[in-house]
Formats: C-alpha cells, structure tokens, sequence
C-alpha cells in the first residue's frame, strides 16, 4: 500500500485551468505576494510558538501549495523542510471529500507513510477557496515538535523497529471545522505529547496558517482566481525551463558516487547510499539504485518523500540560486528510489532518525557525484551530526524538559570552488538559528562551559573547510541523556581532491575516572555535575591542498585553525619562525619540494 501510495502522490500533476494568461511582470509580482504571505505565516510561528526550538532555532517552514497539490511558492526556512510539505498536503486532497474540506478547515499530517517526513515533523495546512466555492491554494505550516509521544523523549527511540515506537502517526485529521476547533481532537493530539509547550506550539500553527489563508485570499481579490492561477502555472513552467537550459549545459553521461553510514543504531557497520546522475541532454535522472536494503537495519530508515526532498535540496543547490523553488524543479528531474531500501522503507518502519541519516548521505551522495560537472557550485546540503546529545530532566512541577542539544555550533562547513568553509552551520539548515548558550541555561539544569572551534579539525584543500567546533557543557542536576555517533569512520567527503572533514567524537562525564567515549548509541543517567563534550566534525576541503596559497596556510596557522604540523602535513607549507613571537615566514623552496612530494604520491601532477 505505502509503495503504491508513494508513486501516486509523486506523480506529476497538470497545470491548474484557468483562462487567464498573465505576462512575466504580472506573474513575478503574484509569486512575490505568494512568496511574502509565505514569510508572513512563517515569521508569526516562529515568534508565536511555545518551544525554544521553534521561537529560537526556527526549525520550521511555510509553503503555498495549489489545488493540484503542486509546490506554487516557499519562505525561506529549513530548505529540506522546503521539498516534503506537499505529498503531505497531496495525501490530504486525496481524501477531500471524505475530510469534508470547506472555507474554514485546518488539517494536520505528520505520518512518514502518507507524505511526511518523519514524525517529529507536524504539517498543519487550510484550503483557501474562491468566492465561487472552488478550492484554489492551500496554505501549509511545518515545524519540527519536540516530542511526539512515543517511547522515548524528542520522538528518537534507538532501538525501534517500527513507527508505532517513535510516536503518534497523523495520515489527516481536521483540526478546525468551518472555524471552529474541534477541541476533542486538538486535546488527543495534546494528551500525547510530554511536553506543556506543545500545546503553545500547535495554536501558533493553526493561527499561523489561519493567518496565510487570510492573505491569499487578499490576494485572491486583488488578482482574481484566474490570473492567480494562470501566475502559478507560469512560474512553474519557467522553473523548470531554467532548470533544464542548466542542465543542458553540462557533459552528458552517468556519474555515480556512494556515501557511507557509519553504522546503524545496533552496530551494523557500513551502511550504503549509491547515486548515479545521468544526464542527456535537458533530463537529468538521479537513481538512488544500489542504495542498502538490508531489512534488518535499525534506525537508518528515511521516508520517500524526505528522500525526494533532499535530493531536490542538493539539486537546487548546484544550480543558478536565482531560479524560482516550486514545483517546477521536480518536474525537470527523474528521481528514481527503489522500493524497500533505505531510501524508500516498506511500511511501518521507524523513520525519526532517517531524518538525519541516510537523508544526509543521499545530498551528499548527489552533490560528490556532480561535483566534476559543477565543481563551482558544489555545496554538500548535510548535517552529518548522528543526533545532537539531548539532555532531559524535570522541572519544579514534575514537568518534563529537554536540551535538544541544538546548540550553536561550527560543524559540516566545506569549501566549494573559490570559498573557504565559513559560518556556524552547515549550509542546509539554512536560517535555522541555533540556540544560544543562555537559552538552555534559563531553562534548566545545564551550564555551557565552552564553545570553540578546534584546530586541525577542518578538511585540507585548496580551499579549506572550517574548522568544528567542541561543545561543552555540565549538567547541574541528575539528568538523561541520548546521543547516536556517526561520521566518526565516515566523515563527509572531500571534493575534486580536496581531503575529507574531520570526524565527529563524543564523551560523557568527562574529566573524572568515568569518562566513556560514546562510539555507537547512548541512554545514560548523567550524575549531578557530569560534563560531556561533543566535537564537532568540521567541513571538508576542496581542491588538492598542495594548490593553496602557502601565504593563506600561514594566515590559517597564526588565526589557530592550523597547526605549524597540519601546514606541514597537510599542506605541504614549511614554515621558519615563531608562532608566540608573530614571524612565521613561508620557505618556499622547501615547501615547493614537499608539494612535489605530495602531488607525485597521490599520482597526480603538481
């Protein structure tokens, strides 16, 4: 039923009727109005919501969607989060008459096997019609929860075999009749949630969308249906236009790549993402054929429609940024995901942590496969993290809270062709706004001791990556704790011979005759006072690194995010001087001969 279901949800759908024509002025100005309600709705979640990592981290999106069930327009969010919304809302127009959709309706999806992503994802959407009944847009809401009232805390259950752990699975459910809530519903969505500011959260997304529905109907008198309509079949079309004229310039052929997990969350080693792009002329075909299929894994399960997401969210990102993000770049690209591998999971299999991994490893897979054929545009969109170290406790009131770990931090950073690994995220989180170090502390029971990046800890290249970061904090009160480690013997590759990020590595109470490095999973009572520290993976290099600029390495060794050893070993740049007295001067001579060295070891000329 759910490969069945997949196929169909994915279909491509046809243009909306209509018998307006709209110019390319007028339907630029309708996709910037679509375009601002979007920021509208998403910025009144953001600063509505109860939760810290919604109002702070901004882990949430909003979308147009039209009465075909096509992308018609985004805001700028968590871009994953950009490319999932509409199978949920499609699924949901499956059923239009059986949910009775009318002027007024709020609905509510979050099951990874009719459109979601994963469970922690809620995707609250309401249908805006016209003044002649019929239904034109909807408007769309996605936020990640911090719960979703399964085994365990946060919706992340290690151990699960099935999505019936992780939490309460939401196919469609009407929130608001006509504008009126429907209370009972509402309160069983709220009864299975631990935490208080659920509640909080849930309201701020039905007002949110509430919110959107009353723009676009603005919208809607301001142009007419029709135009409107005929604007989002325009920018549609013209999306995919763009995308294919750049497609058609690049080399046609087949370019493959695989990507590791490290492990599953019970110790299965080396799990397995294959991608072969292949390109004839305009069509360009990712196949994720070849991807892991093992039955038996646990926890590395991501949902076809996170899967089709993320493999847009590199795609998108290895073309001109100033093509328009709609329907029109699925319908450019051929995405094949072969039914039963981990890219695609049957039925009822667990899918909160596929979320991070293999969805990861898919971008990643496409952006290493592509990056001979658009070298100057190949960004990885990951978060290679395995999952943040979430902390847990009890308030005064016997309340659950969490420290999703969701801190700022420098992590996943690589270079691209010409740039140095930059910034405090990696650049698929997007506007994502990682917590601050007070945040967490106002809360509860944890102290952030340091943040600072490491040196060494960023990939060699001719452009370098940045450098991760460690995280330390200390938690005050017995607490919990999970964590799940990756990227340690798999850490994310580096591009066009540039070498791999540095490895993630994770330790719980830390600096007492206790202290454990966590190399698989964890589920540990932390004792009062109990320090752990998360390193960071930094970003990986681009280019062959004995290609940088020996004056750059030097600039990198006095800034600390080189050593005088890795400017040796890793660059081949041979310093002279002190780094305490300031003078370090490059010896070209000597390092001209290392260089040589190096390019003749790795076969290639210098």
């Amino acid at each position: 039923m759910s490969f069945e279901l997949n196929r169909r949800l994915a279909a491509k759908r046809e243009s909306l009727p209509t018998s307006a024509t709209v110019d390319a002025v007028s339907a630029a100005i309708i996709r910037g109005a679509l375009e601002t309600v979007c920021f509208e709705a998403a910025t009144h979640l953001g600063r509505a919501a109860s939760s810290p990592i919604i109002n702070q981290s901004n882990e949430r999106n909003a979308s147009v969607i039209d009465a075909h069930g096509r992308l018609a327009s985004g805001s700028i969010g968590t871009p994953h989060l950009t490319f999932v919304s509409q199978l949920t809302v499609r699924y949901g127009l499956e059923k239009l008459e059986e949910y009775d959709w009318g002027p007024g309706d709020v609905f509510l999806g979050n099951d990874p096997d009719f459109g979601g992503g994963h469970l922690p994802d809620y995707n609250v959407y309401a249908p805006v019609f016209d003044d002649r009944g019929e239904l034109v847009l909807i408007q769309a809401l996605q936020a990640h929860q911090g719960d979703t009232g399964g085994k365990d805390p946060g919706g992340f259950t290690l151990e699960a075999t099935d999505i019936f752990t992780e939490g309460l699975a939401i196919p469609c459910v009407k929130l608001v009749h006509r504008g009126e809530k429907r209370k009972d519903i509402i309160k069983l969505i709220e009864r299975n949630n631990r935490f208080a500011s659920f509640s909080g959260d849930l309201a701020a997304m039905i007002s949110g969308v509430q919110l959107g529905v009353r723009l676009l109907d603005d919208v809607i008198e301001k142009w007419g249906a029709d135009s409107v309509k005929a604007a989002i079949n325009y920018n549609i079309e013209h999306t995919e236009k763009c995308f294919r004229d750049e497609v058609t310039a690049w080399p046609d052929g087949t370019y493959e790549a695989d990507v590791f997990i490290d492990h599953d969350t019970q110790g299965t080693k080396d799990v397995k993402v294959h991608v072969a792009c292949n390109i004839e002329g305009d069509q360009l075909t990712v196949d994720l054929t070849g991807t892991d299929d093992r039955q038996e894994l646990v926890g590395v399960w991501n949902t076809f429609a996170n899967s089709r997401g993320y493999v847009m969210t590199q795609l998108s990102a290895m073309v001109d940024p100033g093509i328009i993000k709609n329907e029109g770049l699925f319908n450019a690209v051929d995405i094949i995901i072969p039914e039963g591998c981990i890219a695609h999971p049957p039925p009822n299999k667990p899918a909160a942590l596929g979320s991070f991994h293999p969805a990861c490893e898919i971008t990643e897979a496409v952006c290493v496969a592509l990056s001979e054929v658009v070298p100057e545009r190949a960004a990885p969109q990951v978060y290679k993290i395995g999952m943040p170290n979430a902390v847990i406790w009890f308030d005064e009131n016997g309340m659950m809270q969490m420290d999703q770990g969701v801190d700022a931090r420098s992590m996943d950073a690589s270079a691209v062709q010409g740039i140095d690994g930059w910034g405090s995220c990696p650049v698929s989180l997007g506007n994502l706004l990682l917590s601050e170090a007070e945040e967490a502390e106002a809360r509860g029971p944890v102290i952030n001791l340091s943040r600072e990046m490491t040196t060494d800890a960023g990939g060699a290249g001719q452009w370098r990556g940045q450098p991760g970061s460690l995280n330390v904090k200390k938690v005050l009160q017995p607490t919990m704790a999970t964590a799940w480690m990756v990227s340690s013997a798999h850490p994310m590759n580096g591009m066009c011979g540039g070498d791999p990020a540095s490895p993630y590595t994770n330790h719980f109470e830390v600096g007492t005759p206790n202290e454990y490095k966590i190399d698989l999973t964890m589920q540990a009572q932390l004792p009062a006072n109990a320090v752990i520290a998360y390193q960071h993976g930094g970003g990986a290099g681009f280019g062959y690194p004995w290609l940088r600029d020996p004056e750059a390495v030097k600039e990198d060794v006095l800034d600390d995010y080189v050593s005088i050893e890795g400017a040796r070993e890793k660059y081949g740049v041979v310093l002279t001087g002190s780094l305490d007295d300031y003078d370090l001067t490059v010896d070209l001579a000597a390092t001209q001969a290392l260089r040589k060295e190096m390019a003749a070891a790795k076969g290639v000329n210098p």
